[in-house]
């Protein structure tokens, strides 16, 4: 197990084994690198961890511990949670600021305690068994576990396809699941407990008399978070793509550094998508030292690798530019900061406005809104249409449903209508009465502490889209290459102040990241914070229509593909047609059902792992 995620640290592999416990480390050593290797105990060795990650706060704890009388044998980070857990119990968890995934053993009271940091910027999965527990930061590493089948599980293929990727806590394999974000598992007794030991607030909003106050408590919480995230004994980078978000990020790093910042940027030969330009203008304005990789379509080339590494499928077509600027940047540095995070805090995506209007329109009559969504559907569909003539047919067809579900509609890439015309009957019936997909977002958005549509809107893509869409890919993609990457955006007191400022001064009419873009103001170029919102995509459409059309359109009506008994010959075929014909979203479909044949030819057509020792059960 250890061996299979050798790439997340290939610096240091660790291993500890007590009566039915096997820990194993792969270790990226970032802080004290001579002397923090893994596992770390406490002073007598009752209590030993094993750390994927980095508490950010951990000098300040040291200090505070020291105090209290422990005593510590490393200079790293790691060693705190074993004193913390002394002084606190399971709630040790509640006083680390960082980025984490842990697993420490309690030998004295046979405990077992996983643990996920508060956004999920760490991922780890685990696997419930007889009287067995298997655990490991990537679902591959997992998955050498001989003992565990490799199960399809239908629920989680059919919400794989509606949102691309497979939502918490659910694995692409039955009997496998994710610990989701600011949760802990405890193991004692041959028991399971599972809880949750913090998640934003959205219900307690500032009351803002002086905006000017508050755009500088902005700075200064980015500041701060910046700051925190550039503690390392080893070279430090950043992603840079010319967006508001990683620009902020740039900029506060050279705040902090005496040197130029180190960064890195990714472009493509496509025009609309490209945005070297922007990046450019942002390290020539802050001088940093800059590096610059294109991607073309022949990049679908390492799509094997960065299924492996995902371990599930996942259709975010953005981590084939992340997998290759993880790449590059591995070449220079050890620790990238990025921008991630800023357009879930601060409201910046199209779907916050359109549902944020719709809100205001829900007080109209239910006959007068269902007559709007009669006529929004007699408006033209399809890529043919106009930008803004699809958007108002969107909203004019969703004024209909309630706000949820109305969220729910814009999120989804794939709905149930669509998803039904590409299923075999079979696969059909083993979904069963499983609960719709859209169940994901109304199930968070029903217990949403936030009281109007914004709030809750955040507080739902918070806890679904960010940790297993867009984390989830940085993640993967960086520490495939022994690269660890940061976000001050997802600081979680940046992220606490954010979900506390009123929802009117993140969205203003049709703009977006109101309040952040003043708070940049001055230190961000306006042309950058007032420039439309490009997104870090790839020309997929295009690609799929063109260069890569033969090569998917083999795989997917392969007898293989078609012979596993889950879509539909004649709906792929419409599909792969609809793709031609240019319409971008049926692009997406189809790189969705490109991506999950390659998983299961990857996964599950390959020979199982080979036995491993029975005590070595459990990697982190």
């Amino acid at each position: 197990m250890s061996a299979a995620q050798e790439h997340r640290g290939p610096d240091q592999r660790g291993s500890h084994f007590d009566g039915p416990v096997g820990l194993g480390i792969q270790r990226l050593a970032v802080v004290d690198t001579v002397h923090g290797d893994q596992p770390v105990a406490n002073e007598d060795g009752s209590v030993v961890v094993v750390l994927n990650g980095e508490i950010y706060d951990y000098q300040s704890l040291r200090r505070r511990l020291r105090q209290a009388g422990h005593r510590f044998s490393t200079g790293g980070d790691t060693e705190t949670i074993v004193h913390l857990y002394e002084d606190y119990g399971v709630d040790c968890v509640k006083h680390l600021h960082g980025m984490f995934a842990f697993a420490l053993w309690d030998a004295r009271r046979r405990l077992l305690l996983l643990a996920r940091d508060r956004v999920g910027k760490k991922p780890l999965f685990y696997a419930p068994g007889d009287g067995a527990l298997t655990f490991a930061s990537e679902l591959g590493a997992l998955m050498q576990d001989h003992e565990l089948p490799r199960r399809l599980d239908p629920v989680a293929i059919d919400r794989y396809l509606a949102f691309g990727y497979v939502p918490a806590p659910l694995s692409a394999f039955a009997g496998v699941r994710k610990l989701e974000p600011g949760r802990r598992l405890i193991a004692q007794d041959g028991r399971l407990f599972l809880d949750r030991y913090w998640q934003l607030d959205f219900g307690s909003p500032l009351d803002v008399g002086d905006e000017h106050e508050l755009e500088e408590r902005i700075r200064e919480e980015l500041r701060a978070a910046t700051r925190r995230r550039m503690v390392a004994d080893v070279p430090i980078g950043a992603f840079l793509s010319g967006g508001i978000d990683s620009s902020a990020v740039v900029a506060a790093m050279a705040e902090c550094s005496s040197a130029p910042v180190r960064t890195f940027s990714i472009g493509f030969d496509h025009e609309p998508f490209d945005e070297l330009p922007q990046a450019r203008r942002i390290a020539q304005l802050f001088g940093t030292d800059h590096e610059e990789f294109v991607v073309r379509p022949d990049a679908i080339a390492i799509v094997p690798r960065i299924v492996r590494h995902y371990g599930e499928p996942f259709a975010d077509s953005s981590a084939i530019p992340t997998f290759l600027l993880s790449e590059l940047t591995s070449r220079h540095v050890t620790v990238a900061l990025t921008g991630d995070g800023g357009d879930e805090c601060f409201a910046g995506y199209t779907r916050f406005v359109a549902n944020t209007l719709a809100a205001r329109l829900d007080g109209l009559p239910a006959g007068v809104r269902r007559a709007a969504a009669l006529l929004a559907r007699r408006l033209p569909a399809g890529e043919s249409a106009p930008a803004a003539v699809a958007r108002a047919r969107r909203l004019g067809v969703t004024l209909g449903l309630d706000p949820a579900q109305r969220y729910a509609a814009y999120v989804l890439r794939c709905d149930a209508a669509q998803r039904r015309a590409l299923y075999d009957p079979a696969f059909l019936g083993e979904l069963g009465s499983a609960a719709p997909a859209e169940s994901v977002i109304t199930r968070v958005w029903d217990q949403a502490s936030g009281d109007d549509v914004l709030a809750r809107m955040l507080e739902v893509d918070g806890a679904t889209h960010l940790p297993d869409d867009l984390i989830a890919k940085v993640d993967i993609a960086t520490m495939a290459h022994g690269l660890e990457a940061r976000s001050p955006f997802l600081d979680a007191d940046l992220m606490q102040l954010a979900a506390s400022i009123p929802s009117d001064l993140k969205i203003r009419g049709r703009e977006k990241k109101w309040i952040l873009r003043r708070a940049l103001r001055g230190w961000i170029p306006d042309e950058i914070l007032d420039r439309p919102k490009q997104g870090f995509s790839v020309p997929m459409g295009d690609w799929l229509a063109g260069e890569l059309h033969a090569d998917v359109r083999e795989v997917l009506l392969d007898p293989v593909t078609l012979g596993r008994g889950i879509f539909d010959e004649k709906g792929i075929r419409a599909m792969l047609g609809r793709v031609v014909a240019g319409d971008q979203r049926a692009g997406f479909r189809v790189w969705s059902l490109y991506m999950l044949e390659t998983w299961q030819r990857e996964f599950l057509d390959r020979a199982a792992p080979a036995p491993v020792p029975a005590a070595a059960v459990s990697s982190a």
